[in-house]
């Protein structure tokens, strides 16, 4: 792949990044021919990162936990859905102006489709960025469900026989596997890596107006 002076920027800020983004997208960069690149960034100030973007004319970028709330302080507008959740994970970047999306929660509703039962009820774990996504996502298909956060969090290994959905960073929560369904936003696990690819889909045609070649 060629680089020059045209070369798109893409990217993605994190407090720890990592390297799915990049594998992922630059392949279906590629696979388009493109002429763009996708890097993934970590960083401690997302004020900053939006400043640095912004000048250096990144034409869209990724924004992940802990960062999916405040960062749209610092934006131009925002779409209808991050209007309504409160948090926004794809940033668009139209001739200096920044508009946030969310696409958390498009992943999230397909993976409800899937997991959810009428017989079974539906958890919710934690209430920040992502949590909010699921959260709307179970409203837009009609699922009712309750929210566990750090008030109620001893009520998790009593929970049998429902859908749990990990929005936490934590891992080896105290659940019953075998009676439950459980659901995990962590990038380690298969629900996870499921969830990123449905979510990297919809932000590459936002990023680009193609489809993702990458199922």
């Amino acid at each position: 792949m060629r680089i020059d002076k045209d070369t798109l920027i893409f990217a993605s800020f994190a407090k720890n990044a990592g390297n799915n983004g990049c594998i992922m997208f630059n392949a279906a960069f590629n696979y388009y021919r493109l002429n763009a690149i996708y890097k993934s960034f970590s960083v401690n100030n997302i004020e900053k990162a939006l400043d640095s973007a912004r000048t250096l004319n990144f034409k869209g970028f990724a924004i992940t936990m802990p960062f999916k709330k405040e960062v749209i302080k610092y934006v131009d507008s925002l779409s209808s859905e991050v209007k309504i959740i409160g948090s926004a994970n794809t940033i668009i970047n139209t001739d200096g102006i920044l508009k946030a999306y969310n696409t958390d929660y498009l992943s999230a509703r397909d993976i409800l489709y899937e997991n959810c039962y009428p017989d079974k009820e539906l958890f919710i774990l934690g209430n920040g960025g992502f949590s909010a996504a699921v959260q709307y996502a179970a409203k837009s298909i009609g699922l009712p469900f309750k929210l566990i956060t750090r008030e109620n969090w001893d009520e998790i290994p009593n929970i049998k026989y429902s859908v749990i959905f990990n929005c936490t960073p934590l891992s080896n929560i105290d659940i019953e596997e075998n009676k439950n369904i459980y659901l995990d936003c962590l990038v380690s696990t298969d629900t996870g890596k499921r969830l990123s690819t449905i979510q990297a889909a919809h932000q590459f045609k936002l990023y680009t107006g193609l489809e993702f070649p990458i199922k």
